[in-house]
């Protein structure tokens, strides 16, 4: 593995699954692997499961691991080839990228999507201008349009807890104050694609994702009707794509209740966290003993670590 940026770079998601489940069992088997090498991660946005779990998965392969937050920290990038840079930003990607690859090894990136600017966010402006400049792997953290690291904790997951071949995974939009990005919801539908399960998307009519990444997905807009015997419900919510960033619907008839659980095949619940309570989901749901979302939490260190051993033994070849 040369770099994590999509699921396009996995070569077997069944086989890396089983992988991580093997490594979680003894997290420091492979102490040695990251003796002497330097991960850096890069923060363009606010993080909490992400950066410790990186940060401990990294540490697990005896890594050292420096951190930097961007929006505090550094100065503001430019990203934009042949820009006059007059105004507010005050180094471009082309210098910063391969500055920072002269201090570490791998570097780890995270970088929200806009949210006003659909053409620069699909451009992947941040993640491409580290994989294009930096000339070491590179590890997405979140960007604009994908998470992979949590969608691989949650493929982790979803291995642990299947009690059949062939599972039915629903993944259910819920209401939100906020305008939030696509990209947990984009990798979840690519990670599922790779899965052998009956997977349903449901949301509201408007809220549908890029028809790109959904177009080999069953859409249902009844959720009551998706959650049918579903054996998993993941929650999240996503902004409107076709009125890019927008807020057009906040119905909290799409919140997740017990009453919609009991549609289930006694289901378990999943969301990528932060979850905001008696909104997205309410808190006799959250709270129940089918709650999965601290396993995933959980699984997020085996998501980066396997990642990071990958990249260290391709390396070594």
């Amino acid at each position: 593995m040369n770099n994590f940026i999509s699921f396009s770079d996995i070569d077997n998601l069944k086989l890396l699954v089983k992988e991580a489940i093997e490594l979680k069992k003894n997290p420091l088997k492979y102490k040695k692997l990251g003796k002497d090498k330097t991960l850096c991660l890069l923060f363009f946005n606010q993080s909490l499961r992400t950066r410790l779990s990186t940060q401990k998965a990294a540490q697990n392969l005896g890594m050292h691991v420096i951190v930097m937050n961007f929006g505090s920290e550094g100065w503001e990038l430019e990203f934009e080839d042949g820009a006059i840079m007059n105004q507010n930003k005050s180094e471009h990607i082309k210098e910063a990228a391969r500055v920072i690859a002269q201090y570490c090894d791998i570097v780890a990136i995270r970088a929200f999507a806009s949210l006003t600017n659909k053409e620069k966010d699909q451009a992947e402006l941040v993640m491409n201008g580290f994989k294009k400049y930096a000339g070491i792997p590179v590890i997405n953290m979140e960007s604009a349009l994908r998470h992979p690291l949590q969608a691989l904790a949650d493929a982790i997951t979803l291995q642990e807890f299947k009690t059949k071949h062939k599972p039915k995974v629903v993944l259910s939009w819920a209401a939100h104050p906020k305008a939030l990005p696509h990209a947990v919801a984009n990798s979840f539908v690519e990670m599922m694609q790779l899965q052998d399960a009956d997977f349903v998307i449901t949301h509201p009519k408007g809220y549908e994702l890029d028809p790109e990444i959904t177009k080999h997905s069953t859409i249902e807009y009844q959720q009551e009707k998706a959650l049918k015997n579903a054996d998993f419900v993941y929650v999240k919510n996503w902004s409107s794509f076709k009125d890019y960033g927008k807020v057009t619907n906040t119905d909290a008839n799409w919140t997740i209740t017990s009453h919609k659980m009991n549609l289930t095949n006694h289901a378990k619940f999943m969301h990528c966290l932060p979850v905001r309570r008696n909104v997205i989901v309410m808190d006799e749901v959250i709270d129940s003993e089918n709650s999965l979302v601290i396993n995933q939490a959980n699984n997020r260190t085996f998501a980066a670590q396997i990642v990071l051993k990958k990249i260290l033994e391709d390396e070594k070849k």
